[in-house]
């Protein structure tokens, strides 16, 4: 049984070894139509106990032949993904030949064979502790080593890693010797790849993607984002980047958005290259995602975590410097209002779950480690760097960043590293700060204690805080919004520093006029979630749409979307809102949250008896709006998506399938087509025939896993149970899992699902006892009966939660999945106490 390794394992293990080189060789000529291939690794280091035992991890399928200081190792000495090496001297080689196996879960060296041409790609991914599935090695983040990769492969083929290649015969491939990197940094890509190379001071870059994907491929675009990151982050931090020439692969069925191996970033093509309508959103994430990697060059690769317990050092920053580039380098003016609604809602949402963690969590073990890769890690950590840049001040921030960078480049290092860094810059006590904010977990809710003298002017606001840990200090400000006709107007933005205790004076508010609206936060600049008084809650509720400011806006619509979570604002009351206040202020990604949000209320956490009404409400308001919106605009784009997702109207749906009576402006692309397809085989307005159509027409990858989608939702017996028993059975890919699950669950079919309530407690243990952590996570999160907002369903998920060998990966799953069935249910009693 393989084993996690354990914290403790690599302290010890840190202790013993240093690792000097690696020498790995790959043998990919059979990759199109070898199950295997071919893995040889030589490795140099030194032991500071002569006589010591340790170990390396490899994950193959076969061990060919191992070798120690020149002593043939015996095949029993490969136990539990472990090759046990004893009797270790001063200096030490060992050689591993081993046949390994291709993955198609996106772990390990992935293999995919594209269904539009029949071409044949390969990607590695080794984080987190997938690096073994590539070659034996010592798989922890702190013992770094140099790499040379020498790589066989079809002539044809192109073959990327972190270093430059050169091809000498065709298809033997030799890589320049890398800088000290983790293992889990190595990457590798290969096969017939489309690419594009330019040159940006004094670096090689390129960008690659499938043949098939070369039309999506925007790569003036692209390159000029990484010419844009590397002047912002060459001027920011005072250090150049430090491995050479920059690539960046969009690979297909990567399970991550992206991952930023130096010199070779990898991204998840599908997502990030579009076949449809391309938004200035769309453009904007990827630009983000850009930066988000390019960040990781100085933080997470020149300097590395020393374990998982500091993966925030990695995340959190990378999530912060990627929005601060994008607002101050990159022309996107509304970056930290995206990052309001689609990064710090997550943070949010993920902070109140069962599961929640500090920011620097605990990682017992690599197994543990994986699952705080979360809201958590990135979006709070980013939001507590921001709290932690406007106490500092912006010079000794980046003066104790520059420090970090020359204490510990090429090297490992800890939260403790940081602190004392950026202590050392400021003069201020960061570590006091480090326990308040990220060494305690829950968000703190905060909200204002009101008092005025009858008048109309205050006479005491003071900040009140609640935390489910411990009270934390806050830099914040207050908005007061003035009604100004139909407009709502900012009067003011009142500074106000929140102490770390249940309540906080403002004296500045002290005798101002009471205003329409009080707007803790206003500004985002802390982390927190607000709860609106009286008062300006009537005010948001009547006047929302004469709110002109986009940050403010987008705050408030975050405000009440979390307050029906809480069971404070009823799901009809969020509904009706939307229909009200909706409207051409609020840009793509803020239209985006509120439509979603508001299909939940109305589809998912309503009363029995008032979701119908309610989706036909929200129906009818979302085509008006789309009706009324800028023809061709991504807010009206937005607007259609969602429409399409919940309308009963099997009509409209044939009827823009065929172009007739869309909205105009509205291109229906393969995109939208897949879309409609998608709803009309849910309500049973087409058959597998009409899918079948529609896959012939659209020959593509992401065609491929639109029609398993659409099949999955097609109401009928044998529909569900062909596309549940294809799930449970492991034969589909980590893309192909998920597509199915997209299409199977919908709250419409709720007497057809039924069955599948319980059979998600009876195959999911089994399935998560044989499956990777990956694709125990994917079906965990998207085979969960998440439509059935039932106690009962809470009740089952306990069920499962009770099974004492169920995978740590399973068990997060079902708690999250879980604890989002109580958020429903506690929305669903403001309605009822409404």
């Amino acid at each position: 049984m393989p084993r996690a390794l354990t914290r403790d394992e690599a302290v010890a293990r840190r202790e013993l070894l240093s690792v000097r080189s690696y020498q790995v060789n790959l043998d990919l000529v059979g990759a199109e139509a070898d199950d295997t291939f071919t893995s040889t690794v030589s490795v140099d280091f030194t032991c500071a106990e002569r006589g010591a035992s340790t170990w390396l991890e490899l994950k193959a399928a076969e061990l060919v032949s191992a070798e120690l200081n020149g002593r043939a190792l015996d095949a029993s000495a490969w136990q539990d993904d472990r090759l046990s090496l004893h009797d270790l001297q001063d200096t030490n080689h060992v050689t591993v030949t081993a046949r390994m196996a291709y993955s198609r879960t996106g772990e390990g060296l992935h293999r995919y064979t594209d269904p539009e041409d029949g071409q044949v790609y390969l990607y590695s991914q080794a984080f987190l502790d997938d690096a073994p599935r590539l070659f034996a090695c010592f798989d922890q983040p702190d013992l770094k080593a140099k790499f040379t990769l020498r790589i066989s492969a079809p002539p044809s083929w192109v073959v990327l890693s972190n270093t430059a290649g050169e091809q000498g015969e065709p298809g033997r491939w030799t890589f320049a010797t890398s800088q000290r990197i983790s293992t889990y940094l190595v990457a590798v890509v290969a096969g017939p790849y489309h690419g594009v190379r330019g040159h940006h001071d004094g670096i090689d870059l390129g960008v690659w993607c499938r043949q098939s994907m070369a039309p999506y491929l925007d790569a003036e675009r692209l390159l000029a984002t990484t010419a844009v990151g590397f002047d912002y982050f060459h001027e920011l931090f005072g250090v150049r980047y430090p491995f050479g020439k920059y690539d960046q692969a969009f690979v297909p069925e990567f399970n991550a958005g992206a991952m930023e191996n130096p010199g070779l970033v990898t991204f998840r093509d599908e997502y990030y290259l579009p076949r449809g309508t391309v938004t200035a959103d769309d453009r904007e994430n990827l630009a983000n995602t850009q930066l988000h990697e390019m960040a990781h060059m100085w933080f997470g690769n020149l300097v590395t975590m020393r374990w998982w317990d500091d993966l925030w050092l990695n995340e959190s920053f990378a999530e912060y410097l990627a929005y601060r580039a994008a607002a101050e380098a990159a022309g996107q003016p509304g970056s930290w209002t995206a990052f309001l609604v689609k990064r710090k809602a997550w943070g949010y949402r993920a902070d109140q779950l069962s599961s929640t963690h500090p920011v620097a969590g605990e990682a017992a073990d690599t197994g543990a480690a994986l699952l705080n890769f979360d809201g958590i890690s990135y979006a709070k950590g980013a939001s507590a760097l921001r709290q932690l840049v406007e106490w500092l001040g912006d010079e000794a921030f980046l003066t104790g960043l520059r420090q970090h960078f020359a204490d510990h480049a090429f090297d490992n290092a800890s939260l403790s590293d940081l602190v004392d860094a950026l202590s050392s810059a400021s003069g201020r006590d960061v570590s006091t700060w480090a326990d308040q904010w990220l060494r305690t977990s829950g968000p703190s809710t905060l909200s204002l204690a009101v008092t005025d003298d009858g008048a109309g002017r205050y006479t005491r606001v003071a900040v009140r805080q609640d935390a489910p840990q411990r009270l934390r200090p806050h830099r914040m400000a207050i908005g007061l919004f003035d009604l100004d006709g139909d407009a709502l107007v900012r009067r003011a933005l009142v500074a106000a520093d929140v102490s770390a205790d249940p309540e906080s004076p403002v004296p500045a508010l002290t005798g101002q006029p009471v205003a329409d609206l009080l707007l803790p936060n206003d500004g985002d600049l802390t982390y927190a979630l607000v709860d609106l008084d009286d008062a300006s809650l009537t005010t948001v509720r009547e006047h929302l749409v004469g709110l002109t400011d986009p940050l403010a806006r987008a705050l408030v619509w975050l405000t009440v979307s979390e307050m029906m979570g809480r069971g404070t604002f009823a799901p009809s009351g969020f509904v009706g809102l939307t229909a009200r206040a909706l409207g051409p202020l609020d840009p793509q990604p803020v239209t985006a949250r509120v439509v979603r949000d508001a299909i939940t209320a109305a589809d998912l956490w309503s009363p029995t008896d008032q979701r119908d009404a309610l989706l036909s409400t929200l129906a009818h308001a979302l085509l008006q709006l789309a009706r009324d919106a800028a023809p061709g605009s991504d807010q009206q784009l937005e607007l259609v998506r969602g429409l399409v997702e919940i309308t009963r109207d099997a009509d409209l749906l044939r009827d823009w399938l065929a172009g007739v009576t869309v909205p105009q402006g509205v291109a229906v692309d393969d995109d939208l087509r897949w879309r409609l397809l998608h709803r009309a085989a849910t309500l049973g307005a087409v058959r597998d025939d009409d899918i079948a159509a529609e896959r012939e027409r659209d020959r593509s990858s992401s065609g491929a896993l639109h029609a398993l989608t659409a099949r999955a939702a097609l109401p009928t017996p044998q529909a569900k149970e062909q596309a549940w028993t294809s799930a449970v059975e492991g034969r589909l890919s980590n893309h192909e899992l998920l597509a199915v699950a997209l299409g199977f669950w919908s709250a419409d079919q709720r007497e057809l699902l039924a069955p599948y309530v319980d059979r998600f407690a009876a195959d999911y243990p089994g399935f998560a006892a044989t499956q990777s952590a990956e694709m125990v996570q994917l079906f965990g999160r998207g085979l969960f009966p998440s439509t059935a907002v039932e106690t009962s369903t809470v009740d089952l998920a306990e069920r499962v939660l009770a099974e004492p060998a169920l995978p740590a990966a399973a068990r997060r799953s079902v708690a999250d999945r879980r604890d989002e069935i109580l958020r429903g249910l506690r929305a669903r009693q403001a309605e009822t106490a409404r």
